[in-house]
């Protein structure tokens, strides 16, 4: 596969920048859908409970084996959806995040806080877009 070209517009005139996040990011090729991934190990299960950076770290490693699946990597993603179970675990999630993205040009991104998710042990749930040029016939 080659190398997949994104255009990252940081703050579109009129529109403040964002902190650790991109406003718009444009590409071509193909979509590639990550379903959203909690701090599940390979055995189903939970990892880090009660303690959000343990999650995070487990998450984006889900991330990342899933994009990998695709031929995608996180330079692929254009976009990130956060759901916590509370605002304040945000920076562990950030961590982990920084962790594996190119952090001048992170994705577009945005944060929930939801009241519950499927499994109470669980903090956080991570779900991911990605672009991948198409390859030439």
């Amino acid at each position: 596969m080659t190398e997949t070209k994104l255009t990252h517009i940081a703050a579109p005139e009129g529109v403040a920048p964002g902190r650790g996040y991109t406003q718009v990011v444009i590409g071509t090729g193909r979509l590639v859908a990550i379903s959203g991934q909690v701090a599940l190990d390979e055995r189903g299960e939970v990892v880090g409970e009660d303690d959000p950076a343990a999650q995070s770290r487990q998450v984006f490693d889900n991330l990342r084996r899933c994009l990998a699946a695709a031929g995608a990597t996180f330079d692929d993603v254009v976009k990130l959806t956060y759901y916590v179970t509370d605002i304040r675990f945000l920076p562990a999630v950030r961590a982990a995040r920084d962790a594996q993205v190119d952090v001048e040009r992170p994705p577009a991104s945005t944060a929930v806080q939801v009241s519950a998710l499927f499994d109470p042990r669980l903090l956080l749930e991570v779900e991911a877009f990605a672009v991948l040029r198409e390859t030439a016939p």
